[in-house]
């Protein structure tokens, strides 16, 4: 299954809509601007908050929490290196390969592909596709691959 997000619309202040392979709207992204630490809302088509993506504060490199259902079920950390982004994913088992700043990327499981992560020309205007291998993970890896992104651009800008 896949899903598609607009390109350059990662932004923690910003409102976007995540968009099935059919076009159709998926979720509905909605960061908190003035807040303690950056956080992320996923919302379903019926506006109900399905995941929460908050930053955790005081830590040396990025680090952010993800909760479904109000439990915290991930941990993502950005690791120090100096020629490349490194995720590690704590909680899942998950294991990020490729290269996050050209949107090319992989999330795996012991071998097992999670969801790939590449950049689409011609689709949706230009956009980042998540191609996800299993829909039962289709929340995590959106709210995984959201952060990673996020992070990554902020990054950027900085």
């Amino acid at each position: 299954m896949k899903l598609y997000i607009k390109e350059r619309v990662f932004s923690w202040n910003d409102q976007f809509t995540v968009k099935d392979e059919n076009g159709w709207d998926k979720y509905f992204v909605e960061g908190e601007f003035f807040s303690f630490g950056k956080k992320l809302h996923l919302l379903d088509i019926h506006g109900r908050e399905v995941a929460l993506i908050r930053q955790q504060l005081l830590t040396l490199m990025p680090r952010y929490t993800v909760s479904v259902g109000g439990r915290d079920l991930a941990e993502i950390r950005k690791e120090f290196t100096f020629f490349y982004q490194r995720y590690v994913i704590d909680g899942l088992g998950w294991e990020v390969e490729g290269s996050i700043w050209a949107h090319e990327y992989e999330i795996r499981k012991n071998g097992r592909l999670i969801v790939r992560i590449s950049k689409e020309w011609f689709t949706w205007g230009d956009s980042y596709c998540l191609d996800i291998a299993d829909p039962a993970d289709e929340l995590l890896a959106l709210a995984v691959v959201l952060t990673i992104d996020c992070v990554a651009e902020s990054n950027n800008n900085n």
